[in-house]
């Protein structure tokens, strides 16, 4: 996966060293989404323009509950919390007026746990680390840099189930 992410920056930086684009890199922190709880993001136009193909990739968390049936005790659960890292990593695209800050990014990839853990509390036998992502989102992005916002829905899916999700985020384009 990183591997993946470090081709697609090296050609998007070879492409045009000598020349500055503004407003086509992204650095935000995100609530909820692909991140799952919290997760702060890159995401970067793959040519010279605040809108078309890019990508984002990101490093969050999130904290699970886990139960335990305790077969030696009768109706005993115990559970405990735990901490996954989180990465997302999403290809996406951004509708939008060339020179107006209203836009619209519809993406799709997948969010990589590090344990093996079950998000959606479902009780899996066999919970996954692996996740399918997509998000629908309203941006607010001005064209030569500065302050954005995000907001939209951006579902998760795993072993058949769709969990609808939400996301909220802050950032700054350069």
């Amino acid at each position: 996966m990183l591997a993946i992410f470090a081709a697609c920056f090296n050609a998007m930086c070879q492409e045009n060293e000598d020349q500055k684009y503004s407003g086509q890199t992204s650095f935000y922190a995100e609530v909820g989404g692909p991140g799952i709880l919290f997760s702060a993001n890159y995401d970067r136009r793959f040519h010279n323009t605040n809108l078309g193909v890019g990508m984002r990739i990101g490093l969050g968390f999130v904290t699970t509950y886990e139960d335990y049936y305790d077969s030696t005790r009768p109706y005993y659960y115990y559970g405990h919390q735990r901490s996954v890292v989180t990465v997302p990593f999403q290809v996406n695209y951004i509708f939008g007026k060339p020179n107006s800050p209203h836009t619209f990014e519809v993406g799709g990839g997948v969010t990589v746990l590090s344990k093996k853990v079950d998000v959606f509390n479902y009780y899996e036998e066999e919970p996954t680390n692996l996740y399918a992502t997509f998000s629908f989102m309203y941006r607010r992005q001005p064209k030569n840099g500065g302050f954005s916002w995000r907001i939209g829905f951006t579902p998760l899916i795993s072993k058949g189930y769709i969990q609808p999700s939400g996301a909220v985020s802050l950032g700054y384009n350069f």
